[in-house]
């Protein structure tokens, strides 16, 4: 189900309201078609109960020889009239004696009948089930009677004795389609019996095409006008979405425009005073530690100085050692600080052309550098930093670990930037604090021959300000690995 769920809000949306909408349409079908079966059936039960009146008229206007003429002449294929001695109902059951359709019936001969004559007795039986199967079988004898019959010189057409054979059929199998059977019987005089048995089919599925079909179109009409509605909606976060990862890289956005629903507008005016005082803390910022670095510089230069006055020269020495020491850790402070507010334009570079060139300028001053690439992908970078996070980590691989392998491999819309070494690694519980400003380890990474403590810390700062990350990792055979992934 997850796999068919659709990702975007447009298709959620979408599936959502055409759920809403054929389920509601499902329950006002079910609803209706139940009401029209009902109406139908009623329809059916009206015009049985009128037919038989009519007939019940008709045989007390005529002469009892023409009776079974008549009968047959009104039997049609669901509508089958017989005359019998007795009744095909059970009359000692009290609900044949009083139901809606011999109250009906009732009426109907009562107002043909008048005060002069007395009403007669009606029966009739609209329930499946048992007493349904009775008559049947009692409609069968009653059917097999009359075959004997009209052999032995009954004269009959073909028609009327197609449409008995087909009648019999049908009132044996029962009611076809969900129909309902209905039995009746009108008594005419003593052991005289008018019976009637019929089958009300079931209505078929086909009016239903016309409400299918509206829905269908409904359908189409919602999902057309929600998939542009929100689109108009989605627009705007589209772009926001957008500025949002450029923002992130470091990359220079425009303002965005505010357009589409109040609550976007909204979202995107925050952004966009968001992003902008962003940008003033970051150029406040580094104009502070600029003039900070300016400042120091110069009581530093004056301490070089007078240190040139002092005549020990063991402690003049010590001096300027302190004061060189000093300058580089404010230099590096302020490149670090720097790379965290780079404003280098970025570009579309091929990344392996790239790393090609700075593995090549690294062996030209004599350092033990390999470089193996799978992949040439093209990246939008700011080359100049990327340069130096990766000179950071070779440098550090050549450094601690004699020799540096460089990889490039591509996988799932990322980059990788392989650096391994062969060195004594980092100790698992200090990797992540190897990224810490100004963070030195003792042992394997050595004060004397280590830096400032800054270009892990450079390196995924740049790697972070371009939408990746670096991560490190101690290797099985020994050394370290540095993974520097970009998006591509």
């Amino acid at each position: 189900m997850r796999r068919l769920w659709p990702r975007t809000l447009a298709g959620q949306l979408v599936l959502l309201l055409l759920l809403a909408l054929f389920g509601a349409q499902l329950l006002s079908f079910l609803i209706f078609a139940d009401e029209r079966r009902l109406a139908l059936l009623a329809a059916g039960r009206e015009q049985v109960i009128a037919r038989t009146a009519a007939v019940v008229r008709l045989l007390a206007e005529t002469p009892p020889e023409l009776h079974r003429r008549i009968v047959r002449a009104a039997s049609s294929d669901r509508l089958r009239f017989s005359i019998s001695e007795e009744s095909l109902i059970d009359a000692a059951d009290p609900r044949h004696r009083e139901n809606l359709v011999t109250r009906r019936l009732a009426r109907r001969l009562a107002r043909w009948a008048g005060p002069e004559r007395p009403a007669p007795r009606i029966l009739a039986d609209t329930e499946e089930g048992s007493r349904i199967a009775l008559w049947r079988e009692r409609w069968r004898d009653i059917f097999r009677r009359d075959e004997e019959e009209y052999e032995h010189g009954h004269d009959e057409d073909d028609d009327h004795r197609d449409a008995r054979r087909r009648m019999m059929r049908m009132m044996a199998a029962g009611a076809p389609d969900g129909g309902r059977s209905l039995v009746l019987s009108v008594e005419l005089g003593p052991r005289r019996w008018l019976n009637v048995e019929t089958v009300v089919p079931a209505p078929a599925l086909a009016w239903a095409a016309p409400s299918l079909l509206a829905s269908l179109l409904a359908g189409l009409a919602i999902s057309f006008v929600t998939v542009l509605a929100l689109r108009r909606t989605t627009r705007p976060l589209t772009g926001l979405a957008r500025a949002a990862d450029a923002f992130g890289r470091g990359l220079e956005a425009a303002p965005l425009e505010e357009e589409g629903p109040a609550e976007i507008r909204h979202t995107v005016r925050a952004f966009n005073l968001m992003q902008e005082r962003l940008k003033r803390f970051v150029e406040d910022r580094t104009r502070m530690l600029a003039a900070i670095g300016h400042d120091l510089r110069t009581p530093i230069t004056s301490l070089r100085i007078r240190a040139e006055f002092v005549e020990d020269e063991e402690t003049r020495a010590k001096i300027v050692e302190t004061l060189d020491e000093m300058q580089r850790m404010i230099e590096a402070a302020l490149a670090f600080l720097r790379e965290e507010a780079a404003t280098e334009p970025a570009r579309t570079v091929d990344l392996a052309a790239l790393v090609e060139s700075l593995v090549a300028d690294c062996t030209d001053i004599g350092w033990d550098v390999t470089f193996r690439a799978e992949t040439r992908p093209v990246v939008l970078c700011r080359p100049d930093s990327l340069r130096r996070a990766l000179r950071n980590l070779i440098e550090n691989a050549v450094r601690y670990g004699t020799r540096a392998k460089v990889a490039l491999e591509r996988e799932r819309g990322l980059v990788r930037i392989i650096v391994e070494d062969e060195g004594p690694g980092i100790p698992p519980g200090m990797i992540e604090r190897a990224f810490e400003p100004f963070f030195r380890l003792e042992g394997s990474r050595s004060r004397e021959t280590g830096g400032i403590g800054l270009g892990l810390a450079i390196a995924r700062t740049i790697a972070r300000s371009h939408g990746g990350d670096l991560r490190l990792a101690n290797r099985r055979e020994g050394g370290l690995r540095a993974v520097l992934q970009l998006p591509v």
